[in-house]
């Protein structure tokens, strides 16, 4: 609150940070335009350059626009709230001069001041106060306030926490709600899976799980490549809004026995014992975050006794005697316990899946003591993966690499059959979806980047994928990015266009 309030009060004093903001890159576009008109005079530039000049000239033009527009508003609303402030003002000074009239027993100066003009100054003050309000007429929102809002509040914690104000304000009973919906977004054909995890979380948002544990405790159990990891990283980036929240350890590091005292950190005089433990400093630096233990079937047994408390109170002691609070984790396990049983008898008949479970927490209690699983919330079954899953899959990978393609202002765009070509080339039951990122990168990605290598592709460029004769065929096609830059701007004009009208209004 503090910190909300002094951030309103020294944006009265000085440029609000929207203000700010254009007037940096004003100042960054300037000097960048001096540089390149420099070697354009010296014809010592390409046609990229020249056409580079011609776009920083035109977004030079809308910004200083833009400028012009934000400094009116700026000093209209300064001027706006500095009159309320002097009017409140004066009004304490009227109240604090008809207290000191009344213990002086002067009734003449008090009534007058009572009745006359300590009713004009707050009718003055109304009247200025919605003057000030009708900057908002239209959908603009006031640069300057004098009272702190939810949204204040919510920027600050978001400085402290990384977590988007946005999500701080959407109510959490909606999000999770939705949260399978965006889940399956990400990770393909394991919807049961997702709905028990969504199960689980929405039971503890609820508030009927225990407070003393963690928020939730899963086991992944399925065959490698289908998907466990990915919805760790989903999870992840749902909860707490980036995958940096996900604390990952891999137990095929903590095989020995002499390899679990690394957790918690080494004891006095061992070697190691400034650093502190692997999973106790982690959490203490993130409190809230997704912990994934991968692969815990490859871990030395003395791991899970660790775990036993972590799993019942939410909490471990360091080596240093430090209490480290797990209760605002999802703690998660990994494991390929059971996944030929989960090959071979996975399927839609109901008999074979209760077999498949059957076999499966058979090898799960075979390998794990029972005071670990008793302590889990939920063991989550994986399926292998189909070809229809591979094509979803497909179209992940693409706008992934689509994405990365735009930093150089390319697009990429994909035919039907080359989604169904990768998607048949990358298909393994056994091996899950890593076969067909592997296809990804060997029959799409090298022959793109050979291609912008080679001067094929240039910044700008649009670029096609089809299929023919059972192998794709990479070529430059239709910058679909570009391809709206006209409605774009036509867009942005019109937004302008208003945003002008609605400052000339105020004006």
């Amino acid at each position: 609150m503090d910190e909300a309030c002094a951030k309103l009060k020294n944006e009265l004093t000085s440029k609000p940070e929207v203000l700010d903001e254009v007037d940096r890159r004003i100042i960054q576009l300037e000097m960048e335009r001096l540089s390149l008109q420099s070697d354009v005079e010296n014809e010592s530039v390409d046609d990229m350059g020249s056409l580079r000049l011609s776009n920083i000239d035109d977004e030079l033009e809308k910004l200083k626009v833009k400028q012009e527009q934000l400094n009116a508003r700026w000093m209209a609303e300064r001027g706006a709230v500095e009159g309320v402030n002097e009017i409140q003002e004066k009004i304490a000074e009227v109240t604090l001069e008809i207290e000191k009239c009344e213990r002086e027993f002067d009734l003449n100066r008090a009534a007058e001041l009572k009745y006359s003009i300590l009713p004009a100054l707050q009718e003055k003050l109304g009247m200025t106060t919605g003057e000030s309000d009708g900057v908002e007429i239209g959908g603009f929102a006031r640069m300057l306030r004098d009272e702190v809002v939810a949204d204040d509040i919510a920027n600050v914690v978001a400085v402290w926490t990384g977590i988007p104000p946005q999500k701080m304000l959407e109510s959490e009973s909606d999000r999770i709600l939705t949260m399978g919906d965006k889940l399956k977004e990400r990770v393909i054909g394991q919807d049961e899976a997702i709905e028990v995890v969504t199960e689980a979380i929405q039971r503890s948002r609820a508030g009927l799980n225990d407070p003393s544990k963690p928020i939730a405790s899963l086991i992944f159990l399925g065959p490698t490549g289908v998907g466990k990891t990915e919805l760790c990283k989903a999870l992840s980036e749902f909860m707490f809004d980036t995958e940096e929240a996900m604390i990952r350890l891999d137990m095929s590091e903590y095989m020995e026995k002499h390899t679990v005292s690394r957790l918690l950190g080494a004891p006095p005089g061992y070697v190691g014992y400034d650093e502190g433990g692997q999973l106790t400093d982690a959490v203490r630096r993130k409190p809230y975050s997704v912990i994934l233990f991968d692969e815990m079937e490859k871990a030395h047994p003395d791991v899970f006794n660790v775990m036993l408390q972590l799993l019942d109170d939410g909490r471990v002691t360091d080596s240093k005697g430090n209490v480290v609070n797990f209760r605002n984790c999802v703690i998660i396990f990994t494991s390929n316990i059971g996944s030929q049983d989960i090959i071979d008898l996975g399927g839609s008949d109901p008999e074979s899946q209760a077999l498949m479970k059957e076999r499966v927490g058979n090898a799960m209690r075979d390998h794990f003591k029972p005071e670990f699983l008793n302590r889990i919330d939920e063991n989550v079954i994986f399926n292998s993966l189909s070809k229809t899953n591979l094509r979803g899959i497909v179209k992940i990978e693409s706008k992934r690499l689509e994405k990365r393609l735009r930093d150089r202002d390319m697009s990429l765009s994909m035919s039907e059959a080359a989604l169904d070509h990768l998607a048949d080339v990358g298909f393994d039951p056994v091996y899950g979806a890593r076969p067909l990122k592997r296809a990804i990168q060997r029959e799409l990605e090298t022959v793109v980047a050979k291609g912008i290598l080679k001067g094929e592709f240039r910044d700008g460029d649009g670029i096609y994928v089809d299929c023919a004769n059972g192998q794709l065929v990479v070529s430059k096609g239709t910058n679909t990015d570009l391809a709206k830059t006209a409605e774009d701007d036509a867009l942005e004009k019109n937004a302008e266009d208003t945003f002008e009208d609605m400052s000339a209004a105020f004006e």
